[in-house]
């Protein structure tokens, strides 16, 4: 449970980090801090994470999460959708690649098919 905690306020500060290094990244001494910000939360002496979870983002989750629910279910759904529509794209792309190469070989590939062919008849002995 305890690494559970770290890695939720983890993720959620590399989330917040990536805009916050835009703006205050001239800070002094920014890096500095926020180094000693991770081992603080990583600390077992500390439980800088575990504080953070139980004050912040357990409360949070708990008022929201029926609403996280909801977005869940319609992310599933989407997903659905999503997947067969890139599917259905998928094989379009692919067949149609099929019959333009297809199409580009077609003279090399007649020529072979009739040389095979003429070939098969030659072989064949005449009955008459």
């Amino acid at each position: 449970v305890r690494w559970m905690m770290y890695w939720i306020v983890f993720a959620l500060f590399m989330a917040t980090e990536t805009f916050t290094d835009l703006l205050i990244s001239w800070f002094p001494f920014y890096y500095e801090i926020k180094m000693a910000f991770v081992i603080w939360l990583l600390s077992p002496y500390t439980r800088g994470a575990s504080l953070l979870y139980r004050k912040f983002v357990h409360p949070t989750l708990s008022r929201k999460e029926k609403e996280i629910d909801t977005y869940i279910i319609q992310a599933k759904e989407h997903s659905y959708e999503t997947l067969v529509r890139f599917g259905k794209r998928g094989l379009n792309m692919a067949a149609t690649a099929a019959v333009q190469a297809a199409a580009k070989s077609q003279g090399a590939l007649a020529g072979r098919l009739r040389s095979f062919s003429m070939q098969d008849l030659r072989s064949v002995p005449d009955e008459t």
